[in-house]
């Protein structure tokens, strides 16, 4: 009964958008245009979750299903799961680019089998923070952090697909590291296949000038990446290029079954106490990511369809989509903004069109999957190529000169260690980087300075100016969040200020929070000042400082009386100190 206690504020927090929708009543005509939508965004996904797919899984290594049907059905499962359960109303969920360096990552280090894991664990994750009310702190997140990992996963995006795009076929595999990858590249380069580059470059070239022309060809729905697929596809088997030049495709990687008419395999993890704690690091980064691309993805559709999401209840669908698409080879789910952006230009405007979307993959790969033993790695290598020069924040590296020093010091040593290492690595010390940096600039807009009789920034009751400070009296001014930064500062004003008054005075009416670092400051002020027969009174706190002083018992150590409300008060009590027994 407690437990059930505890999860009902929770669990009363868990609002489906599709639920409500549905409740308020859904017309046949938004029906209609969410179907038309949903079919405009599952043809739209499938090249992407292909390509994904390919890219997620290295070649040659043994997966209970062939890498392309894994992106696929990810896209299926997941995007089912989050437009039933989430907190948008059009979003679209599915495999992204963000998440291939992180997936080829945990692949390398602990396997195919650890990454399922550890897509089960970061769902667990993303389930508590949606359930315990967390979704609204990824706000917090800085933007130099988001935006140096997400150039930096472009970057490496690109990386990896280069030996696909250049049509490099040599025995031993690229290495996983940045550097030593750019090397072997270099190496192997007198090995590239002509034609393979130019389907890669010629499918990158048109994907990428595909919406300027595509209205013309009154094709507004069709996605360049389809076209560019379904065309090489033909051209290489027309020409029997696959032979003849040795160009790679799908089929000759992965088998002609490459995308299985059926649906996936069950499959079951191992699972020790030894894998959760090696998989920790890994799968937080996953559920961060994914929280952070939903959340950001949610925003852009509310600013498209004029709704706000309800953060926490998209938290806990993704949570789900992560637990659920493991068990049938599925990789990582986040919401996509791409296909969240086409739901809506398409006219998407429930969740009925993310339900539709995934319905449309299915009915695709149950119908249509032989047909894609035909496209070429190439093709592929060039839609995430694209992808990848789209997902970058490449302005921002424009940027850096007119930026603060300290955010374009945390940008570029999140990018460069996503690019060198990877995106555990870079988010771990580009938060902790962003961190220390915040209490730096938080410590340095903190002001503590003396009050004089000449001082006329305050009301009434709290200006010097003109009031008698008495001999032996000394008066300070803390401006600003009081914390662990700035607490140094109270303690170089004393020691600039030479002897010790008799009586000190800190006003904290300006003061509107205050951490433990800065209390033991000021106990460590007030034991000083009371060894030398001093007294400190303090003038007017606000009501985070003073009740963080009543609990901690600071407030009985330094005196009730010396707690004033105002400075008039707080002279007052200095005065009845300073005077004769």
């Amino acid at each position: 009964m407690a437990l059930a206690d505890r999860l009902a504020p929770a669990l009363r927090r868990f609002r489906p958008r599709s639920v409500a929708v549905l409740r308020a009543g859904y017309t046949r005509q938004q029906a209609l245009a969410d179907a038309l939508a949903g079919i405009t965004v599952g043809l739209i996904a499938l090249p992407l979750a292909l390509a994904l797919g390919v890219a997620s899984i290295p070649a040659g290594l043994a997966t209970p299903m062939p890498a392309p049907a894994i992106g696929i059905f990810t896209a299926i499962i997941g995007g089912f799961i989050v437009s039933l359960l989430g907190g948008s109303r059009v979003q679209v969920a599915g495999p992204t680019a963000a998440f291939v360096t992180v997936v080829l990552f945990i692949i390398g280090k602990h396997g195919f089998d650890g990454l399922l894991l550890a897509t089960i664990m970061a769902g667990g994750i993303l389930l508590v923070m949606g359930l315990s009310g967390m979704g609204s702190l990824i706000k917090y997140i800085p933007y130099p952090v988001t935006s140096g990992f997400t150039t930096g996963i472009a970057v490496s995006l690109m990386a990896s697909q280069a030996a696909s795009f250049l049509g490099l076929r040599v025995a031993t595999p690229a290495p996983a590291e940045f550097f030593p990858k750019v090397g072997w590249l270099v190496a192997h380069l007198p090995q590239l296949n002509p034609t393979t580059l130019l389907i890669a470059a010629g499918s990158a070239v048109f994907i990428y000038l595909w919406p300027t022309y595509r209205s013309r060809l009154h094709a507004d729905r069709v996605p360049g990446a389809i076209v560019a697929m379904i065309g090489s596809a033909l051209l290489v088997a027309a020409l029997d290029w696959e032979h003849t030049r040795g160009v790679a495709t799908v089929g000759s990687l992965f088998g002609p079954l490459a995308i299985p008419r059926g649906l996936p395999p069950l499959v079951w993890p191992e699972v020790s106490l030894e894998r959760i704690r090696d998989l920790l690091g890994p799968a937080t980064t996953i559920a961060l990511l994914s929280a952070i691309e939903s959340l950001l993805s949610a925003v852009v559709a509310d600013g498209l369809v004029d709704d706000r999401h309800d953060s926490n209840t998209e938290l806990v669908a993704q949570g789900v989509a992560n637990v659920v698409c493991p068990f049938f080879c599925g990789l990582p789910v986040t919401g996509a903004i791409a296909r969240t952006s086409a739901n809506v230009k398409a006219g998407g405007r429930t969740p009925v069109a993310g339900l539709v979307h995934a319905l449309t993959l299915l009915l695709i790969v149950l119908f249509f999957a032989q047909y894609a033993q035909f496209v070429p790695m190439g093709t592929i290598a060039a839609v995430l190529v694209v992808v990848a020069l789209h997902m970058g924040e490449w302005h921002e590296l424009t940027r850096l000169r007119k930026m603060p020093g300290s955010d374009a010091v945390v940008l570029l040593t999140t990018f460069s260690l996503t690019v060198i290492f990877d995106l555990v690595v870079a988010v771990e010390v580009g938060m902790v980087l962003a961190a220390v940096l915040f209490i730096r600039r938080i410590a340095d807009t903190t002001e503590i300075t003396q009050v004089t009789t000449a001082d006329e920034l305050e009301t009434p009751e709290q200006v010097a100016h003109g009031k008698d400070i008495p001999e032996g009296v000394l008066v300070y001014r803390i401006f600003g969040p009081f914390l662990f930064g700035a607490a140094e500062k109270m303690e170089d004003a004393l020691l600039r200020a030479g002897t010790l008054p008799r009586v000190l005075i800190l006003r904290l009416q300006l003061v509107p929070a205050m951490d433990a670092t800065a209390l033991n400051a000021l106990e460590s002020i007030v034991e000083r000042m009371q060894a030398a027969g001093g007294t400190v009174i303090l003038s007017g706190p606000h009501r985070q400082p003073l009740d963080m002083m009543i609990k901690d018992g600071f407030i009985e150590r330094l005196g009730r009386k010396n707690v004033r409300a105002h400075f008039d008060a707080a002279l007052a009590r200095a005065r009845e100190v300073l005077a004769p027994p």
